[in-house]
């Protein structure tokens, strides 16, 4: 395994663990101490201490060792759960976080740790009354897995690799600095692979000299590096020892694997015996799996429309026919199964996006100073994880909406004869084909008429047309670009700004947002998306001679109306449907196709629509629907107005596809 790969899955390691540590966290703030959180508590501190000192990431295993020494504190009884032990071990966690995404980005640690290592020795001294010694000698040098593969790596390419040992001044009044001098000397001159101690870890004003060793990689001699280095101001010695490739390493190497393989009780009960584990592969991979699917799919469309085609032609090759229909039935068969297993590959329980939630509505509400419960349904519906990775931004800014907006203050309401603790709740569920997913709050809910005289204010609407406007038209307006209610700009929810742009990503991802709100009883935000991106089910539809595809997910119904049907209303067509006024539009106008004369007294009507809008799109023909592999229209074409891509058919042409949120934006403007 290469050292990227090492790294690589280290890091998915590490974010499990960072997931499970804040959890417990917030079970431990919520529920007090109980054997379990804390055992998962100490199982996860004491898995990132021994990976992260495997790989080299000494900051990151110092923490991890401070926190653990807590907790061991807590399950011994030595210690109470208290909400300073909390807002510590939150504090330790997100520098954990910080440290991470050091390591992603540069593959080292660079934040300074010392502060908090201090605080949470103090803190377990003024807890149970011990002295607090630290011991910063260190008799062996320990040499990680990830550390020696970098020093290979180096070797590989020709460079001469040696511990350098300095001595610093005992008269030095600033060791921590000298000590970052001569790295950045020396990482100037060739790369510094490992410092012990680090830098960032020496205590200041002690009258003791100070020894430090560097892993360097260069192609200088020993007496360059002791020259060199002994230039440097307060260095008093040095000694350079070259390291031979691998069989010369005398140095302890640490002979744990990558990756601790402790598992918290529940993990190991469901996987013993289990020898059917499962495996990570990267989204690339499946990717590709998912581009050879699509290629299969469209080639089983093709042999059907063959199949039709000869069926037409001549009855003397019913036989031939049969056979070639046997085959098509089967093909179809295995491609429906193996595109069900990669689709299935590509899951991921929502739980993954929804787990990040709890912390956030904790702080955020601390930050209020207000009480709400946050109440999780339905974790484990599954969906592509490219869409759970998109739809985290608008449910982000929706929670905290909720909280800054909607939730009352537990004085306003005790005073509505309501619980002075909030609710948010966040549920996920399985319906016709697709995810929705619902934010709801029991807070003030949404005022329609303080929604009118502000979209008034900001000229978004006529105050002669406030008088026709619905309820709901209404409370939609909060979608519009810019549109506020707020009397004062908040840190938490933004500057009224964001609820435009959460429709509009919902509706790149070909979903749909809708409000129900109720005055003093509180909002819910219903969102539907497709289960993924990659195939969808679409109606093919005829303008003329050319076909398009409306994505189903889209469709609310389909229609066939008569001439005498159509009003018009201020020169525009409609249709009344069920006392909705629908606009009717003619694609071949924005796709410049001729009108295809129609042969009889019916007009084909496709109603769609996004949240609140409907629109009735004229077509001149339907053709059923099918599943459709959705292609880019790549660079030379790029982005065209109203076409969310392309497929091919099976007869081989090249169909578009609709992206209704634009056509409805483009025709219907707003």
């Amino acid at each position: 395994m290469s050292l990227t790969e090492y790294k690589q899955v280290f890091l998915e390691e590490l974010e499990e663990q960072l997931e499970l540590i804040d959890d417990c966290i917030l079970k431990l703030e919520q529920d007090g101490k109980t054997d379990r959180v804390i055992q998962n508590l100490f199982r996860a501190a004491h898995t990132l201490k021994g990976s992260s000192a495997t790989m080299g990431f000494e900051s990151m295993k110092e923490l991890t060792h401070e926190m653990e020494h807590l907790l061991d504190l807590v399950r011994h009884d030595r210690m109470e759960v208290s909400i300073g032990l909390i807002n510590l071990l939150f504090k330790s966690l997100d520098l954990l976080k910080e440290l991470k995404k050091e390591i992603e980005s540069t593959d080292q640690t660079m934040s300074n740790i010392l502060p908090l290592l201090a605080e949470l020795q103090a803190f377990a001294a003024e807890k149970t009354n011990e002295h607090v010694v630290q011991d910063t000698k260190k008799t062996k040098h320990a040499l990680s897995l990830y550390m020696e593969t970098k020093i290979e790596e180096a070797q590989e390419k020709g460079a001469i690799v040696s511990w350098v040992r300095v001595t610093i001044s005992k008269d030095s009044l600033i060791k921590g600095a000298r000590a970052h001098v001569v790295f950045k000397n020396l990482h100037d001159w060739g790369e510094v692979l490992f410092a012990d101690p680090s830098p960032d870890m020496i205590e200041e004003g002690k009258n003791e000299s100070l020894e430090i060793s560097y892993v360097f990689s260069g192609n200088q001699t020993a007496d360059e590096i002791k020259n060199y280095v002994n230039s440097m101001i307060d260095v008093v010695g040095v000694e350079v020892d070259f390291l031979q490739r691998k069989s010369s390493l005398e140095e302890d190497i640490v002979p744990a694997p990558v990756i601790a393989a402790e598992l918290s009780p529940e993990k190991s009960n469901e996987t013993h015996g289990n020898k059917n584990q499962t495996i990570r592969v990267s989204v690339e991979r499946l990717e590709d799996l998912m581009n050879l699917v699509g290629e299969l799919v469209i080639d089983q469309t093709r042999i059907s429309q063959v199949e039709r085609n000869l069926l037409r032609q001549s009855a003397s090759f019913s036989e031939s026919m049969e056979e070639l229909g046997q085959i098509s039935d089967h093909l179809s068969r295995v491609i429906s199964e193996l595109q069900g297993s990669v689709m299935k590959a590509r899951m991921l329980p929502i739980e993954q996006l929804f787990n990040r939630f709890p912390r956030m509505v904790r702080d955020l509400a601390l930050k209020l100073n207000k009480d709400v419960e946050l109440v999780i349904e339905g974790k484990d519906t599954e969906l592509d994880r490219t869409l759970i990775e998109e739809i985290a931004d608008p449910l982000i800014h929706l929670i905290r909406n909720a909280l800054d907006h909607g939730i009352e203050s537990a004085a306003d309401r005790i005073a509505k004869g309501k619980s002075p603790k909030g609710t948010i709740k966040i549920r996920a569920a399985h319906e016709d084909n697709q995810v929705i997913i619902y934010v709801e709050d029991d807070g003030a809910g949404i005022d329609a008429s303080k929604i009118l005289q502000s979209a008034i204010q900001k000229g978004l609407l006529a105050e002669a047309d406030a008088g026709t406007c619905t309820e709901k038209e209404a409370i939609h307006f909060i979608f519009h670009s810019g549109f506020s209610t707020a009397s004062s700009v908040s840190d938490v929810s933004g500057r009224g700004v964001g609820m435009d742009i959460v429709k509009s990503h919902i509706e790149k991802l070909n979903g749909l947002i809708d409000i129900h709100t109720e005055i003093g009883k509180g909002t819910q935000f219903k969102i539907r998306l497709p289960l993924t991106l990659a195939i969808i089910t679409g109606l093919l539809v005829k303008l003329n001679e050319q076909t398009f595809i409306i994505p189903m997910s889209n469709i609310a119904e389909i229609i066939r109306v008569t001439p005498q049907e159509i009003q018009s209303m201020r020169g525009e067509s409609v249709i009344v449907l069920r006392n909705q006024i629908i606009p009717i539009v003619w694609l071949h106008e924005q796709f410049q196709i001729e009108k295809k004369l129609s042969n009889g007294n019916h007009t084909q009507l496709v109603i769609v629509g996004t949240a609140e809008k409907r629109i009735a799109l004229a077509v001149d023909e339907l053709l059923g629907n099918q599943e459709v592999v959705i292609k880019s229209l790549g660079s030379y074409i790029g982005k065209v107005d109203c076409l969310s891509g392309a497929t091919i058919l099976g007869n081989g042409k090249v169909a578009l596809i609709l992206e209704i949120s634009a056509v409805i934006k483009k025709l219907i403007g707003k």
